[in-house]
């Protein structure tokens, strides 16, 4: 993991890189958070079985397009914990991942605000536990679910042997995270983007049980880093692609 110069985190290109990351988890929240808001509108504000399945699938059409516009530019994380997976596994220096960081939160924030402004003042839904969850529980959720999506990452968009795989990296980003809220949105609140906390609770002030979705999703990212060097040093080291031979 290399820190990074200055030269190197303040370049023309890695400013380029801020404002896209800004500009991708402002969309990407915005949608997210503003598909909580429209379920509650429009229903009695208890999650129900279809409203889950809208969220989910607004979380995962709205990563996949923010994912792939900013793709070019920045690498399109749109989210702390991918931005923590890659700097672990040597893929972006710690300062301009930090960096990464304050345009992912800021950009967050700005999406709530405007929604609180768009939506005649109604306050962003924070992740929460659900009912009977623990906090323990909920971190090893959030490790689970961020571990797959990160996992996921690295092995679509990252990977240099990855092939055509990686032409559809951003649909596949997509529907892990979509299939994850699915799973884990009725324990942990199916977050595995601290950015996408952080700014519900601070436009509402509401930060219970925040730490869980930092501390969940950090795990989980560092562990799917670890794994998949692993796994992919492996694999690049024996497989050889199949000739007409082989069939």
């Amino acid at each position: 993991m290399a820190l990074g110069g200055f030269e190197e985190t303040f370049g023309a290109d890695s400013l380029r890189a801020y404002v896209a990351e800004f500009i991708s988890t402002l969309l990407f929240v915005f949608a997210g958070v503003g598909s909580v808001l429209a379920f509650g509108a429009l229903d009695s504000g208890d999650l129900t079985p279809a409203g889950l399945a809208a969220i989910a699938l607004t979380h995962a059409f709205a990563l996949f397009v923010t994912v792939a516009i900013a793709a070019n530019i920045s690498g399109g994380h749109v989210n702390p914990a991918v931005t923590f997976g890659l700097a672990l596994g040597g893929h972006i220096t710690f300062f301009k991942g930090l960096l990464y960081w304050i345009a992912q939160l800021l950009g967050a924030t700005v999406a709530c605000y405007l929604l609180k402004v768009a939506t005649n003042g109604l306050t962003p839904a924070v992740h929460a536990l659900g009912s009977g969850e623990s906090a323990i529980e909920g971190v090893i959720c959030e490790i689970i679910i961020t571990f797959g999506l990160v996992y996921t990452v690295h092995a679509t968009a990252v990977d240099p042997q990855a092939g055509d795989i990686a032409k559809i990296a951003p649909i596949c980003i997509g529907f892990v995270v979509g299939a994850n809220i699915l799973a884990a949105g009725p324990f942990s609140g199916g977050s595995m983007n601290p950015a996408r906390s952080f700014g519900p609770a601070l436009v509402s002030g509401d930060w219970s049980d925040h730490w869980v979705y930092w501390v969940g999703p950090l795990i989980g990212a560092a562990l799917a880093a670890g794994v998949f060097k692993g796994v992919s040093s492996h694999s690049h080291a024996t497989h050889q692609p199949l000739s007409t031979n082989d069939y």
